[in-house]
């Protein structure tokens, strides 16, 4: 069993959520999604600040098989890829 903790920046808990469903997980409540291969919560973590500029952060835990969680992780990372950031 793998496990990947990212830092998200800038993507709000929802719509984070909502890739994951994208992405074949089932939604376990507001803050977790999960597969028969896969599983992953969502925390909302203090934001990131430079400056006085700050951005929300989320926390993604995903749990599951090492060779599920490199493909998953490639998928999320297309989703996770915003222009001009």
């Amino acid at each position: 069993m793998a496990r990947i903790e990212r830092e998200v920046r800038g993507i709000p808990l929802w719509q984070i959520l909502e890739y994951l469903e994208a992405l074949g997980g089932r939604a376990v409540g507001e803050h977790a999604a999960r597969t028969d291969v896969w599983s992953a919560t969502l925390e909302q973590i203090e934001d990131f600040q430079i400056g006085s500029l700050k951005v929300g952060q989320v926390l993604l835990v995903v749990e599951g098989a090492d060779g599920v969680l490199a493909e998953l992780n490639i998928k999320l990372d297309e989703k996770l890829l915003r222009a001009g950031g």
